[in-house]
């Protein structure tokens, strides 16, 4: 392998990575019937800019492990929710 096929697949996964986390969050809140504002607000945020953004990796926005925890507590979930299929 070469550095750069390297460095090519392992940015391919990272963006399958948030991809995932971000479907299995936004399929999570729906769970929940709250709205990404809701879920936005319980967080601290005065606007979905996160949680749409994140939600389907937007210009390479994506949640954070702090995020999913967060997000797990508020919504009472295990956090390994977030992880599955990945």
């Amino acid at each position: 392998y070469s550095y750069r096929q390297v460095t090519t697949s392992l940015s391919e996964k990272k963006v399958e990575f948030y991809k995932l986390i971000g479907q299995n969050v936004a399929n999570i809140r729906k769970k929940h019937k709250l709205s990404q504002m809701k879920l936005s607000e319980l967080m601290g945020h005065k606007s979905t800019s996160l949680v749409s953004g994140a939600e389907i990796y937007y210009k390479k926005q994506h949640f954070s492990l702090e995020h999913i925890a967060l997000i797990a507590y508020i919504l009472d979930e295990d956090i390994k929710e977030f992880f599955k299929d990945i």
